[in-house]
């Protein structure tokens, strides 16, 4: 965490309760400890009879005098902004505005800050209270950027600020705190080439060729014309050759166009780390390594992204929400909702997580699976699909686990490992393809989905066979 920098972030302004006049304002020990000695001097020289002593606590005495007539009687204010809207994984922002009036009475000359947030270390400032003026003339106070910087997405919490004004080291301010609000942090997309299709496509229009007569750009026959046919239609060349008589007119028929359709189920029933020892829910996930939802995020958000820019039909299921899917539809507005959606799952209570049946889908849907494999529950719902005559592309969204010492967790991976293992042979094996969107094998991702479209189209375009 750092401070300095503005970037936009999401959020909403958040006020500490600042303290009300005298009751906020409490004597320091130095101012304490002046008082007492100046008067355990006094009392000492007139006990010993020597004026030289009292010369030394009347210093103190006056020090402490002057301190209680400036005493601070006005409050300060602190008010956290982040700027409205959305943002992208990288860095998160705010401005911390600290307001003070002098002109109504004393007030800090000091502030002390302590800047917390989650997954950081604490950052402690101490600022000068001076004021600054906007271009109208008014005060306005310090403004302190602050920043923070994570790869994670989805709701995150940012910044936690307490404050202590102070007053020439003799008056200081009852602590306040001001907290930021909950940012929601957009996954990002990461360029695709071609994607696997459904079988069948839908719709009367769209990018991709169907097997029906209409119209399109993909040459199906020449066959001689017909009530209903297009007189656009007519091949005169063929019709020439063929009918030197004209007595037949010969059209070209084409595949009409159509549209597919792609549901996107991603499992976020759990959210593990590369650290095993955090998977129970002890510890903490670091800011510096996305965890098997975030991958997740990301990896759906750029399938997403693939499909809508290629004109396709595309929806959202989540396994943790039994509630408000997001049916397929087209277009860049609907891609907002789907990123919105993305960022918005999280884990549930684990009590809620079992479902008598899985998530409901469109008739001729390609489902994308994107999951960590780390149960049999995915395994059931691609049979599942399978029987219902929906091809699955599953994605690995597992992250990299990292070398553990302990004995016993060591074991507990390595058993983990190979139950994984097992059911990416087994989906393999029912013709499920499993790619991973891990750190070390995303690169393989974009080859693998490229591989899957051609292999496809070798039978049918644009299909799964």
């Amino acid at each position: 965490m750092t401070v300095g920098g503005l970037i936009v972030a999401r959020g909403r302004t958040s006020q500490g309760t600042p303290a009300d006049g005298h009751h906020g304002w409490r004597p320091t020990s130095a101012y304490t400890a002046a008082i007492a000695t100046g008067v355990l001097l006094l009392t000492t020289s007139l006990l010993a009879g020597r004026a030289d002593i009292a010369l030394i606590g009347i210093p103190g005495l006056l020090a402490a005098t002057w301190a209680h007539t400036t005493r601070p009687t006005t409050p300060l204010r602190a008010t956290l902004h982040e700027p409205p809207g959305t943002t992208t994984p990288g860095e998160l922002a705010a401005t911390l505005h600290l307001t003070t009036t002098p002109d109504t009475g004393p007030t800090a000359d000091v502030i002390h800050l302590r800047i917390t947030a989650t997954g950081h270390r604490d950052t402690h400032l101490a600022l000068t209270a001076r004021a600054t003026e906007d271009p109208a003339g008014s005060t306005t106070g310090r403004q302190v950027p602050l920043r923070l910087s994570s790869v994670r997405t989805g709701p995150q919490e940012t910044f936690t600020v307490d404050l202590r004004g102070s007053r020439h080291r003799t008056w200081e301010e009852e602590p306040t705190q001001v907290r930021g609000a909950t940012r929601l942090v957009l996954p990002g997309a990461a360029p695709l080439g071609r994607l696997p299709l459904p079988r069948r496509l839908r719709g009367l229009t769209g990018p991709h060729s169907s097997r029906r007569l209409g119209d399109g750009t993909e040459l199906r026959d020449i066959h001689p014309f017909t009530p209903g046919d297009r007189l656009r239609r007519i091949d005169w060349r063929t019709t020439a050759r063929r009918s030197p008589e004209l007595d037949t007119l010969y059209v070209r028929r084409t595949y009409s166009t159509a549209e597919a359709t792609a549901v996107l189920v991603v499992d976020s029933r759990d959210e593990v780390g590369p650290d095993i020892r955090t998977w129970r829910g002890y510890g903490t996930l670091r800011v510096d390594e996305p965890t098997s939802l975030d991958l997740a995020r990301h990896a759906a958000a750029s399938v997403a992204t693939a499909l809508v820019d290629a004109g396709d039909r595309v929806g959202l299921e989540d396994l943790a929400r039994r509630r408000r899917p997001l049916p397929p539809a087209a277009g860049r507005r609907h891609l907002r909702r789907l990123v919105h959606g993305l960022a918005l799952a999280h884990p549930k209570d684990p009590a809620s997580l079992h479902r008598v049946r899985p998530p409901q889908l469109p008739a001729d849907a390609i489902v994308y699976l994107f999951t960590t494999l780390l149960d049999d529950e995915p395994l059931h719902l691609v049979r599942t699909w399978h029987t219902m005559g929906h091809p699955v592309v599953v994605i690995d969204t597992l992250p990299d686990v990292r070398h553990v010492l302990e004995h016993h967790l060591a074991i507990a991976w390595r058993i983990a490992r190979l139950e994984r293992e097992d059911r990416i042979t087994a989906l393999d094996g029912e013709g499920a393809p499993v790619i991973s969107w891990a750190g070390s094998r995303r690169d393989q991702a974009t080859v693998r989905f490229e591989a899957l479209a051609r292999a496809t189209q070798r039978h049918v375009p644009g299909r799964i066979p």
